[in-house]
């Protein structure tokens, strides 16, 4: 098992930034990709930003160069800078793992914070 524990939502008028952490905890294999995905009210979930192990990162084309992805393979976190939020950067932000167990690629995911802009 992995669990997740996100921190750094809140609220922020638009133009300014916000960084998420997020650390993982848990015995067992490495992970292999960390990230961050969003659900706004009323829409699906969908991925804002991937990093794996061996170093690729992976942006939704709405937040690339504005949001940045880093990770702390030692310590198993994740971060999520996010510079010049938007309005529409308003969503519940979900922490994400992806571990290989031995037989197959299992999901985890963080309870989510919260990240609202204001206009």
């Amino acid at each position: 098992q992995v669990q997740l524990v996100e921190s750094g939502g809140g609220l922020v008028q638009a133009g300014g930034s916000l960084r998420l952490s997020c650390a993982a905890s848990g015995s067992g294999f490495s992970i292999n990709v960390m990230g961050w995905y969003r659900q706004a009210p009323g829409k699906q979930r969908e991925l804002v930003a991937t990093f794996t192990n061996g170093g690729r990162t992976n942006y939704a084309d709405s937040v690339k160069g504005r949001f940045t992805i880093s990770r702390d393979n030692a310590k198993n976190t994740v971060y999520l800078e996010m510079a010049s939020l938007k309005p529409e950067d308003t969503a519940v932000y979900y922490c994400y793992a992806r571990r290989f167990n031995g037989v197959v690629f299992a999901d985890y995911w963080g309870p989510g914070t919260q990240v609202t802009v204001s206009p």
